[in-house]
C-alpha cells in the first residue's frame, strides 16, 4: 500500500470508529481502534498504557523548596501543657 492510500484508510477508519462512538457501538469502535492501531505499527498491548517511567506518586510533580531564609520550627517539648501522656484522652 502506498502513504497516500494508507493515510486515505486511517481517515476513513478514524470517521467510522467516531459514527460507531456516537452510535454508543463501543465494541466496533474499540476494534476500529485497534485496527487503526495496527495499521499506524503500534502494538496491541501498548494502546491506552502510560509510558514507562510516567506511572507512580508525584512522578511529574516538581520538588517543592521552602523560600530562602525560612527554617523549620523547633519541635514542642513533650512536657508542654497540650501534651497528653500515653492512654490519656
Amino acid at each position: 500500500m502506498s502513504s497516500r492510500s494508507n493515510h486515505a484508510r486511517l481517515v476513513a477508519l478514524e470517521k467510522q470508529m467516531e459514527a460507531a462512538a456516537a452510535a454508543f457501538d463501543f465494541e466496533k469502535a474499540a476494534a476500529l481502534r485497534d485496527e487503526i492501531a495496527r495499521l499506524k505499527g503500534e502494538s496491541d498491548d501498548i494502546v491506552g498504557q502510560a509510558p514507562p517511567g510516567q506511572i507512580g506518586l508525584g512522578s511529574n510533580a516538581p520538588v517543592r523548596q521552602p523560600p530562602k531564609g525560612w527554617t523549620r520550627p523547633k519541635k514542642p517539648g513533650p512536657m508542654t501543657s497540650n501534651h497528653k501522656g500515653r492512654g490519656e484522652r
